[in-house]
């Protein structure tokens, strides 16, 4: 039942991650509406693709349900990088504080790894 959890939080943080990084690619207008004006937008776009790449593998690794730990890996690393980031760099006030909304979702997903783990005692009830 543990996959299942793990299935569950790939599913859901590949989807955030393919629909945040597609958005700049697709009207970067509505997209600096939001999170404030960008100086260079080709850096915003690489990240997009990017982020769009990690979640499109994560939702493949979700439909296959192989390589648990490789993909926990991916979630969790992509997801405590991106956190960071957002973090000091709105602190350095380089861009916008919207950007820690997306801190906390990315705290979320770090969190419902954690529970999705081998031996976290919610993975072993699911």
């Amino acid at each position: 039942m543990g996959q299942a959890l793990s299935r569950a939080v790939a599913v859901g943080q590949g989807v955030y991650y393919v629909v945040t990084g597609v958005w700049p690619l697709i009207h970067m207008g509505s997209f600096q509406r939001v999170t404030g004006p960008k100086v260079d937008g080709w850096l915003v776009q690489t990240a997009g693709v990017l982020i769009t790449a990690i979640g499109a593998t994560l939702l493949r690794g979700a439909q296959r349900g192989a390589a648990w730990p490789e993909l926990r890996l991916l979630g969790v690393g992509s997801a405590a990088g991106l956190a960071g980031i957002d973090i000091v760099h709105v602190a350095r006030r380089r861009i916008a504080p919207i950007y820690l909304l997306d801190a906390l979702a990315e705290a979320v997903i770090i969190a419902a790894w954690a529970v999705a783990a081998p031996g976290s005692s919610r993975a072993a009830e699911a």
